[in-house]
């Protein structure tokens, strides 16, 4: 072949490759589904996530980015999946190697991985997904549905939704105006509506409680977004409070039940929110025991600023309580300032994202 016809030949193949080239603006491509028929056979995976409490982390939000990321690709491979957060003194390991869980979620490092367990290609900047050792057809499922998957549109969307910073207060000193509070908009949306709340509010609430990290606990055993109390989940009907929504649905129909008892006319809206916060914080008890102290100091006990006033007397070693102060002593200084802080953060996200 001489070197013209040569020439005629390349030119003709690029030539064909660009009238194939994909024109702008077609949508992108979804990720491959990844062929589990060798892989979680039993259609369940078992998944713990041992993240460390990011509540306030500066890496970002590690556990609510994997937990969703976890779901996509159980969804993806046909498969029911159970996740839930470590508990301090467990060895996760042990229990990867003994088969009772699938995916153990991590901090990425290759020194982690041994004969005994392996690890995934990581997720993002922190995380890999640990396996058993001798479950490489799980791995290569996983490592084929996260190179799929890694890249796409999607996947830079569910970065920036649990990698940015939510702090009204920096947001406000940078002058930020956005359409986006935190991660959970469209949840914390779809049902404040059961308090006929300004959704911003329940927000504000959300963030006091855990600055949108699913796996904040506190040392009385309350858990989540919002965190509810294992015994209040159970009240409503709730199973699993790591799971964004149930936690949402769990907290905001405890506040909706707290806020009848302030819906007579005699409170205004905003007193009705300054006792549901309060109650909400510390016990319905104990702000019915604060409203009737307020009451026999003849003070306005409709008005949180009058019970207030009263709280210090309740602090005291010599308070007493009697038949209808039945809660004794109360210090109140987390309940002032938490009901403080909530409207603080209210305010700054209404600045943030003013409504249209």
């Amino acid at each position: 072949m001489d070197y013209k016809t040569a020439t005629i030949i390349r030119r003709t193949a690029v030539s064909a490759l660009l009238a194939f080239t994909i024109p702008a603006g077609t949508p992108e491509p979804t990720p491959e589904r990844a062929d589990s028929a060798l892989a979680f056979s039993d259609g369940r995976i078992e998944c713990v996530l041992d993240t460390g409490n990011d509540m306030y982390a500066r890496s970002g939000l590690k556990a609510g980015f994997n937990y969703e990321l976890l779901q996509r690709y159980a969804d993806n491979a046909g498969c029911e999946i159970s996740i839930t957060a470590a508990e301090d003194g467990e060895n996760y390991i042990d229990s990867l190697n003994c088969g009772s869980i699938d995916i153990l979620v991590m901090a990425a490092s290759d020194s982690l991985s041994s004969p005994i367990i392996r690890k995934s290609r990581n997720v993002d900047h922190y995380c890999a997904w640990y396996l058993r050792a001798d479950r490489t057809a799980e791995m290569k499922n996983i490592n084929l549905w996260l190179n799929s998957f890694i890249g796409t549109r999607d996947y830079t969307d569910l970065q920036c939704r649990f990698y940015t910073s939510y702090d009204p207060y920096r947001r406000i000193m940078r002058g930020t105006v956005s359409k986006v509070i935190g991660p959970y908009d469209n949840l914390i949306k779809k049902h404040a509506g059961i308090l006929e709340w300004d959704w911003r509010l329940l927000a504000a609430v959300i963030y006091q409680e855990s600055r949108f990290s699913i796996i904040t606990s506190s040392s009385r055993g309350a858990s989540g977004l919002m965190q509810v109390m294992p015994s209040t989940a159970e009240y409503y009907g709730i199973t699993d409070l790591l799971d964004p929504e149930q936690n949402i649905i769990a907290g905001t129909r405890h506040l909706a039940r707290i806020q009848e008892a302030f819906s007579s006319e005699e409170f205004s809206h905003t007193e009705r929110i300054n006792f549901t916060l309060a109650a909400y914080n510390a016990g319905e008890r104990r702000i019915a025991d604060c409203r009737i102290y307020t009451m026999q100091q003849e003070l306005d006990n409709t008005k949180w600023e009058d019970v207030v006033k009263v709280i210090p007397d309740m602090r005291k070693y010599s308070f007493v309580y009697n038949d209808t102060i039945r809660s004794g002593r109360f210090r109140g200084t987390e309940t002032i300032n938490y009901v403080s802080r909530v409207m603080e953060i209210y305010d700054a996200f209404c600045e943030i994202c003013p409504e249209v």
